[in-house]
């Protein structure tokens, strides 16, 4: 048996399955079935069967070896593009600033420690989407001196971008966060708002426009009172930022 394709003028060919019968000396063809009603991947299919190869599901053809996640870190990727987030924390492209967005995506994605960051995200195509496959911890910890070094730029274009300017309306609040070391400088005992008693912790006020999108973040020592921090930002805003006249309402 076989298969024989007869073409139709401005139509689809005629798919016939046929077999070869002799009768005395002469060779002849009878028509078994129209296949023309198939699609090609059937029909390929009879063709292989007629040539006698197994056939098995194509799920059983594969074996996967590896399997890492994308779509999600895809998307985090798109929105950090269309948000222009590259240009807010260096004008040129550098090895610093890709491990910065490397680990603002995966700080979205799955918030992990530097260490476990650089083990999970080869668990994603994060770390080649962002070209930072051979980073490692330290390699983390000093975009991070990079990005700190970096602060008073990255805020001025923020304020830049979000139009502050006077008679803007901005939000200033001051948190906390306790500290499980011992070496941080800025660590005192003060009014725990995480209910951890006996702890040290860091204080740090945030800025944010109308909307309540961050312009600029500060931290202070864990043991100064809310009230203490207001004027320090008052004058922050007019020498930083140029804001000459202002109304806080707290």
């Amino acid at each position: 048996m076989h298969i024989h394709v007869v073409p139709n003028r401005g139509s689809p060919p005629t798919v016939l399955l046929r077999e070869s019968y002799r009768e005395g000396s002469k060779v002849g063809k009878r028509t078994l079935a129209n296949l023309s009603s198939l699609s090609a991947a059937q029909i390929e299919a009879i063709r292989a069967a007629l040539r006698g190869e197994a056939l098995q599901p194509l799920t059983q053809c594969l074996e996967i070896t590896a399997s890492r996640s994308h779509g999600h870190m895809q998307a985090v990727g798109e929105a950090m593009q269309r948000l222009g987030f590259a240009s807010v924390l260096a004008s040129k492209p550098c090895r610093e600033r890709d491990l910065v967005l490397a680990m603002v995506a995966s700080r979205i994605a799955a918030p992990h420690t530097k260490l476990a960051t650089t083990r999970w995200w080869h668990t994603t195509t994060l770390a080649e989407d962002f070209g930072v496959a051979d980073a490692d911890e330290d390699d983390l910890y000093a975009a991070m001196d990079w990005l700190l070094a970096r602060q008073a730029t990255i805020q001025k274009k923020l304020t830049a971008r979000h139009d502050l300017r006077a008679g803007a309306l901005v939000l200033y609040d001051l948190s906390s966060s306790y500290f499980e070391g011992s070496s941080c400088p800025l660590a005192r005992l003060g009014y725990s708002r995480d209910g951890k008693k006996g702890l040290l912790q860091v204080n740090y006020g945030l800025l944010t426009d109308a909307r309540g999108c961050p312009l600029a973040v500060w931290c202070t020592r864990g043991n100064v009172a809310d009230s203490l921090t207001l004027l320090p930002e008052v004058k922050r805003l007019r020498e930083e930022f140029g804001v000459e006249q202002l109304v806080m309402v707290g």
